[in-house]
């Protein structure tokens, strides 16, 4: 088996000057702007964006109007709940008004009584 042989100067001239070749010749390969293709990629990107756009306005619609939902359920509820509040105050008051008024009345009768 023969050793490792060291690439030389030229050797690595022509090496450098093949990958500068090759280099150029992908580079010249590369449609330009101007290529019918790349019109196309380009018109396609745009109207994928312009898709993605449309969907993403109409996902920020539906959010908007799923808050709006939201805000106005919550609304409801709080009006509930506050009405709830007040009819449970009203019957506290009126039960609180009916024990005055049998307190009242038992001190009226023993009051009565030591006559």
């Amino acid at each position: 088996m023969s050793g490792f042989k060291e690439p030389g100067f030229a050797d690595r001239q022509k090496a450098a000057l093949e990958a500068r070749k090759s280099i150029l010749d992908k580079f010249r390969a590369k449609p330009g702007p101007d290529d019918p293709a790349v019109k196309q990629r380009q018109a396609e990107r745009e109207a994928q964006a312009a898709a993605r756009d449309k969907t993403r306005q109409a996902r920020e619609t539906e959010k908007a109007a799923r808050k709006a939902r939201e805000a106005e359920a919550a609304a409801t509820a709080a009006a509930q709940r506050a009405r709830e509040k007040e009819e449970a105050a009203a019957a506290e008051a009126t039960l609180e008004a009916e024990r005055k008024a049998a307190r009242d009345a038992r001190y009226a009768a023993r009051k009565e009584r030591k006559k």
